[in-house]
């Protein structure tokens, strides 16, 4: 994969999980910020805040949530940017779930 296909990649993987956000939000005390590229995630009732960015040198989107930092690879067979089996949204949906003791869908 080349840089081009990367940030393609990267671009479309944060847009769509924006979206699922912003439409989950609308049920879950969060807000998601898609700004420069990078997107974040604030919750109302604590002091949490995770993000999610992609780091185009190594060719990965870095997410830093509950004190981890996860590195996330393109998965064609997933087509889907993951760690240990598990895509960028599922991984997003877990840790906001986790952060507010509830099943949370994206």
């Amino acid at each position: 994969m080349d840089d081009q296909q990367f940030r393609d990649l990267a671009d479309r993987a944060l847009t769509d999980l924006h979206q699922r956000l912003a439409a989950a939000s609308d049920q879950c005390p969060f807000d998601a910020d898609f700004n420069s590229g990078a997107l974040s995630i604030e919750f109302e009732d604590t002091p949490a805040r995770f993000v999610v960015s992609p780091n185009s040198p190594v060719r990965q989107i870095w997410v830093s949530a509950h004190l981890k930092s996860h590195k996330l690879d393109w998965d064609p067979a997933k087509n889907a940017f993951a760690a240990n089996g598990q895509t960028l949204v599922d991984l997003i949906a877990e840790a906001i779930g986790k952060e507010l003791d509830e099943d949370v869908k994206l």
